[in-house]
């Protein structure tokens, strides 16, 4: 099935929010009409990208997370993922061109909890720039890369942009941090 934009857009918005999905949200958040939406709906549960887990609710498919590029997550890659870095490769903090604030993270973790406490300047400098979304994808961590990216279009500043980073990270890390310490 060759992938629309709006279809993409739909799976990641069932594929974020992480849990089943009502039509009208889902037609919210992708600025379409509640039929428009259903129409394609319909379309990508009979592809198999998404489920009915609930009534009038809809949720992605391991089908569908692969379908826009999500890699299947296992133990070891959870752990390369949170892995502590050398300096040279943590995120460096930045207000503006050569204006370095003397804060780096070398791990996810790490990254998590100074995000709270850096200069909200930061934030607003680097997320426009892609620099999360580079960064993460350089730990291996295409799925919060992503998740940066969205919030980057979403246009948000200050502290509600510093908040939905920080909620992100956080939850991304609970997650690798659950699965990694899982027995195989």
């Amino acid at each position: 099935m060759s992938m629309s934009e709006i279809k993409r857009k739909i799976l990641e918005i069932l594929w974020v929010t992480g849990k089943p999905v009502k039509v009208q949200d889902i037609a919210e958040k992708a600025g379409l009409s509640i039929s428009s939406s259903m129409k394609q709906l319909l379309g990508l549960r009979k592809a198999g990208y998404v489920s009915t887990p609930e009534k009038s609710c809809y949720a992605i498919t391991k089908t569908g997370k692969e379908a826009i590029g999500l890699p299947s997550l296992t133990k070891e890659k959870a752990l390369h993922i949170l892995r502590e870095l050398p300096k040279e490769e943590a995120f460096h903090f930045y207000t503006g061109i050569d204006q370095y604030v003397g804060v780096y993270a070398t791990s996810l973790n790490d990254f998590c909890d100074k995000i709270q406490s850096v200069n909200v300047k930061s934030v607003e400098f680097h997320a426009p720039r892609r620099d999360f979304e580079l960064w993460l994808d350089s730990l291996g961590d295409l799925k919060l890369a992503k998740i940066m990216g969205m919030i980057r279009r979403a246009g948000l500043s200050g502290e509600n942009l510093r908040k939905r980073v920080y909620e992100s990270v956080r939850s991304r890390c609970e997650e690798l941090t659950g699965l990694s310490s899982e027995i195989l």
